[in-house]
């Protein structure tokens, strides 16, 4: 027991990767922690207990071997960390760094109950693989032999990207075909650089390319081409869209100008870290820098949001949310960095009112309180009677979260079904909508989720288009022999 590398919980302490001061990280967009240095890496690793029921193996979408890469790890076996890391997921560095660890694999660690603090999984699995590309151990896509068939993938985001790469690697011709003009999806346009800095997602499309994927940027199924159009070209084909349709407001000045929807705002903040140029933001309409700025909503988009607006140079950032603080659906981990980053948050508060025809000029707010719990568990907010109050804004944003939008309309595809909250409706099985041949993966299919779990889809919806197109070459083969 004396040279057991693991258990060291019980000594050893738990110590994230140390984050820079707040006042220098809101100078910028670079990520707030520096990865580990290898002494600390190893030594954060070597506190896992080696549990015999790994809960945070079981909590998390990819059943990630953590336990096994946190012993390699502790032993200095990078290389081989690596290798298990990416055996069951197609971007360990970027889980690393967006996850809600806190919610998933490190909230079910079993050290964590017993009050020792969570082995700090997701520092370790991006140190690991930010090592194995500095070290060149990221190989390029082994490319299976060629099947002679191809398949077409709607949408560059994680589910899009994570089913182009296995698909390759089986030898299928793959296209992927996005509206925006770099891949990613949020990735690239929705997650702000203090979470994910860019290059890191760039050069996981750039190995995509490499391995001969062929990517349609600026391409609109629906005006590039019908479903019809690409169901004719590819043998199966993958809609992988995410749910992009804002929630909307109902109340009196919710159309004035300076009242804007949270995925324009972060994305116009993106394309300038890109060197975009961008006339929303270069207008002033998408730049908080100067001004007093609510945020509405609670979840991880109003804390890109928050965040963003103070890297801006915001004079103000308040955010508006209508539960308590234990309820808000956010990692609680962004919540405490934009505190420390100069957030204000207004707990128990709902928008009544927007003030202002040219401009907005303030938000009329309810104090609320809380009632029964609602179907989500947590408990309902109600408005508190005669608690309305003002507060003074000149940006407005809305982080209310995302619907899907109209895709049998969109794409030109009645026959196209969906559910009556308005994702795509597929055999859970087949993993395959009501056209023959057509998948759906991620957030189009289970409304707006992790980026984790949009992997996850995009790993079995792999597994089952292959199965098709096996079926399917079989079935030709057949009736030629006849």
């Amino acid at each position: 027991m004396a040279n057991e590398p693991m258990l060291k919980f019980v000594k050893l302490g738990q110590d994230y990767p140390a984050k820079r001061a707040a006042d220098a990280r809101t100078e910028d967009f670079a990520e707030i922690s520096a990865r580990y240095a290898d002494v600390a890496a190893e030594e954060q690793a070597s506190r896992c207990s080696q549990c015999g029921v790994p809960y945070c193996s079981t909590h998390c979408p990819l059943h990630n071997h953590i336990p096994d890469w946190l012993r390699l790890t502790t032993e200095g076996r990078l290389r081989e960390a690596y290798e298990l890391s990416n055996a069951t997921s197609t971007m360990p560095e970027i889980c690393g760094r967006i996850c809600p660890q806190d919610r998933l694999c490190e909230g079910n660690c079993v050290i964590e109950f017993s009050g020792h603090g969570a082995v700090t999984i997701g520092s370790v699995e991006k140190y690991i693989t930010d090592t194995a590309w500095e070290n060149g151990w990221v190989e390029p896509v082994r490319v299976g032999p060629a099947k002679g068939q191809s398949v077409g993938v709607i949408g560059a985001g994680p589910a899009g990207l994570s089913t182009a790469e296995l698909m390759r690697a089986r030898g299928y011709d793959v296209h992927v075909y996005d509206r925006h003009d770099r891949a990613g999806g949020l990735l690239t346009y929705g997650i702000p650089g203090f979470k994910l800095e860019k290059f890191v997602v760039m050069r996981r499309v750039e190995r995509l390319k490499e391995a001969g994927i062929v990517f349609h940027e600026n391409f609109h199924v629906g005006r590039d081409a019908t479903i019809a159009e690409l169901r004719e070209k590819h043998d199966a084909l993958l809609i992988a869209t995410g749910v992009y349709k804002p929630r909307a407001i109902k109340a009196p000045g919710v159309g004035a100008p300076g009242v804007v929807e949270a995925l324009d705002y972060l994305i116009a903040s993106n394309r300038k870290g890109f060197g975009d140029a961008v006339p929303a933001f270069d207008d002033g309409t998408l730049d908080a820098a100067g001004k007093n700025v609510v945020v509405i909503g609670g979840g991880d988009t109003a804390m890109d949001c928050v965040r963003t607006a103070v890297r801006q140079g915001a004079t103000s950032v308040k955010c508006l949310y209508r539960r308590d603080r234990a309820n808000m659906p956010g990692s609680q981990r962004e919540t405490k960095n934009a505190e420390e980053e100069g957030v204000e948050f207004v707990w128990l508060s709902a928008p009544e009112a927007f003030d202002g025809t040219d401009g907005v000029t303030g938000v009329r707010v309810a104090k609320m309180r809380l009632g029964q719990p609602d179907a989500s568990g947590r408990r309902a907010p109600e408005a508190d009677p005669g608690s309305e109050y003002r507060i003074d804004a000149d940006l407005v944003i809305k982080a209310l979260g995302f619907d899907p939008e109209e895709l049998p309309k969109l794409f030109g595809a009645p026959e196209l079904a969906v559910t009556r909250w308005g994702t795509l409706r597929v055999d859970h099985k087949t993993m395959q909508t009501s056209l023959d041949g057509v998948f759906a993966a991620g957030d189009i299919v289970r409304g707006a989720s992790l980026v984790v779990w949009a992997i996850r889809d995009g790993r079995d919806v792999a597994d089952r288009m292959h199965n098709y197109l096996r079926a399917k070459a079989k079935a030709a083969a057949a009736k030629v022999a006849a």
